[in-house]
């Protein structure tokens, strides 16, 4: 058995982790959106397959036998095409999916369904924080006379895409004292965040919580039918019983 692991969460590298640990031969992928990702417990590849047909060769090249797709939640592209691509040529798929947040006492959530409606919600000279990402930062530029501040992994590569926005380049774990402090510097009067689930990054919408700072949360996006885990163990288990 040769198992893929389609990687990008930390949930995946404890994946990683213990499938090296219980000596189950695997090859983690890692679509290349971070530049210098921490490395994986497993023998790693970067970048994409080259879409669907790329996908099913390097299936059949490395002799791979079941796939654990753990990306995040709203890589639906990737995960809409593996499940498919799984499915048709009969091999044993898992998803691994970390449960929704859901708001507690003290929180003032706001759902909406696409980065392009948080423009609604804002007004002129307000201080909107990012936690949504680089990949989806254009879908924003519809954000008027405000200052948008966008945090991200890596070191911006060029100018910020619109007017009122600039980067602010962080790398998780982010505890939740460094949150408040950071909102508290920063003046923040939004948070926008995509409803990724899981323990790491709910640090943000605690210390949001602390500071009365309201939160628009981005739905999910719809998930493909198909066997799900929402815990490392399960998947482990999983993959043992392969």
């Amino acid at each position: 058995m040769t198992l893929l692991l389609l990687a990008g969460t930390g949930e995946a590298k404890d994946i990683a982790r213990g499938l090296a640990d219980a000596g189950v031969t695997a090859i983690a992928s890692l679509a290349g959106a971070t530049r210098a990702p921490k490395p994986l417990a497993l023998e790693t590849r970067i970048g994409g397959f080259g879409g669907a047909d790329g996908f099913r060769s390097y299936l059949a090249e490395a002799g791979i036998t079941a796939v654990l797709d753990a990306t995040h939640p709203f890589a639906h592209q990737i995960t809409d095409r593996t499940a498919q691509i799984c499915a048709e040529s009969n091999l044993p798929y898992i998803q691994f999916l970390r449960p929704t947040w859901t708001p507690e006492a003290g929180d003032n959530w706001t759902q909406i369904d696409r980065e392009e409606d948080a423009a609604a919600h804002f007004i002129a000279g307000q201080t909107v924080f990012l936690g949504t990402g680089r990949q989806t930062l254009d879908r924003f530029a519809n954000v008027a006379d405000c200052r948008i501040i966008c945090r991200q992994i890596d070191p911006p590569t060029g100018p910020f895409p619109f007017a009122g926005g600039e980067f602010l380049v962080g790398r998780p774990p982010f505890p939740v004292a460094d949150e408040v402090a950071l909102f508290k510097r920063l003046g923040v009067d939004w948070l926008v965040v995509k409803n990724a689930g899981g323990e790491r990054s709910r640090t943000k919408l605690v210390a949001a919580r602390d500071l009365n700072i309201p939160v628009l949360m981005i739905r999910r996006p719809p998930m493909p039918d198909g066997p799900k885990v929402e815990t490392v163990d399960d998947a482990l288990a999983w993959a043992a019983a392969l």
